[in-house]
């Protein structure tokens, strides 16, 4: 057996598990251990800027976690963004702190790095105590000038544009776009050095790029607009895992047709082989289990316990469904054991993937990993 074919059967099986506890996990009983955070300022720190998708994420979360904590502490958002995030990872990996004011909320933009082995990482994740996952999605965009070059799901005709889009970097989330763009054939220019994905939306705004995708939540309230006002049209999303660990149509974009389905229609792509293996390793790595909400490793039982009640408590308010879909998309939120699940899908990945990432990243990048 393939480390892909095994890939996809832990896949398919970590799935049925998060699937079926994150319906559970709303009605699991528990006290707060003790713990009372009354008066006190959680700081709720992502390792982005605030104008993209994981601020629109974390924003989300705060004042639903105030309300669902004991003692009702204020929970501020906090940007420590740099290097792609890793600088803020690094940063939070030498955090002590046990009294339950400081949480962090990473991406696939911090997990990559971590799972190619890029010499900036000094963050172990299996130090710290994962509390929630988010699955997401992402959708990519164009001009409509540039869209309407595409023969129905065929990109063939966008392979003779030069097209430019602002970047985090080769080894962040960003590779399975970069990577989906040149399977397609297009030549697809990154300018590294953003800081956060709602930095390269500015850039497709102003014209200085004409490609960008973003993530779900930044999608729906960023890029919607310019879709509503003919500024932009969709082109692909990255698609979703259903439960047998397939790739289907984005719940929350059912309208868009995924990557998978834009390869097939490409002749230049093929859904099939050493590249398609390692995007999807990578995609599963990055969007089911795309941004975790982690406490520090020196919490505590009781402390874990707390904020795993208090995200239960948040999945399970009657209007939570309605909020979430209208500000994240229709993804699972999953704590807990369904969590564990979620989190190994996002810090794993067969090794066969990784190698070819790695040498695909110094052959188009000039990125050396080895």
């Amino acid at each position: 057996m393939t480390d892909f074919t095994k890939l996809r059967h832990s896949a398919q099986a970590l799935l049925a598990t998060t699937v079926a506890l994150a319906f559970s996990t709303a009605a699991i009983a528990g006290g707060h251990g003790g713990v009372d955070l009354s008066g006190k300022t959680v700081e709720f720190v992502i390792p982005f800027s605030e104008s993209g998708g994981s601020a629109r994420w974390a924003n989300f979360y705060a004042p639903l976690l105030s309300e669902a904590l004991p003692g009702n502490p204020t929970v501020v958002v906090r940007y420590r963004p740099g290097a792609g995030s890793t600088a803020g990872a690094n940063w939070f990996q030498e955090q002590t702190t046990d009294d339950g004011t400081l949480i962090f909320g990473t991406s696939g933009s911090t997990q990559f790095p971590y799972l190619l082995g890029d010499p900036r990482v000094r963050y172990e994740y299996n130090d710290w105590n994962v509390v929630l996952a988010s699955g997401t999605g992402g959708v990519a965009y164009l001009p409509p000038d540039l869209a309407s070059m595409m023969d129905g799901l065929d990109a063939t005709g966008l392979q003779g544009t030069d097209f430019l889009w602002g970047s985090q970097g080769a080894t962040r989330l960003d590779l399975v776009a970069n990577l989906a763009w040149e399977m397609l054939g297009m030549n697809v220019e990154p300018v590294f050095g953003i800081e956060g994905r709602g930095d390269g939306r500015l850039m497709f705004e102003r014209g200085e790029a004409n490609i960008d995708y973003q993530t779900s939540s930044a999608y729906l309230r960023s890029v919607m607009p310019m879709i509503e006002g003919g500024l932009a049209a969709p082109m692909m999303t990255w698609g979703a895992l259903d439960g047998a660990g397939n790739i289907v149509r984005d719940p929350t974009f059912p309208d868009i047709p995924t990557f998978a389905e834009v390869c097939e229609a490409t002749p230049a792509c093929a859904t099939e082989g050493a590249s398609w293996d390692a995007w999807v390793a990578f995609f599963i790595a990055g969007f089911p289990a795309q941004k975790m909400v982690f406490l520090p490793g020196t919490a505590s039982a009781d402390l874990i316990e707390t904020y795993a009640k208090a995200f239960d408590d948040v999945i399970a308010r009657p209007d939570f469904d309605e909020l979430a879909a209208a500000t994240l998309g229709v993804y699972p939120q999953m704590t807990r054991d369904a969590g564990a699940a979620a989190f190994k899908l996002g810090t794993q990945v067969p090794e066969d993937a990784r190698a070819f990432v790695v040498n695909w990243l110094e052959e188009s990048y000039g990125v050396t990993l080895k």
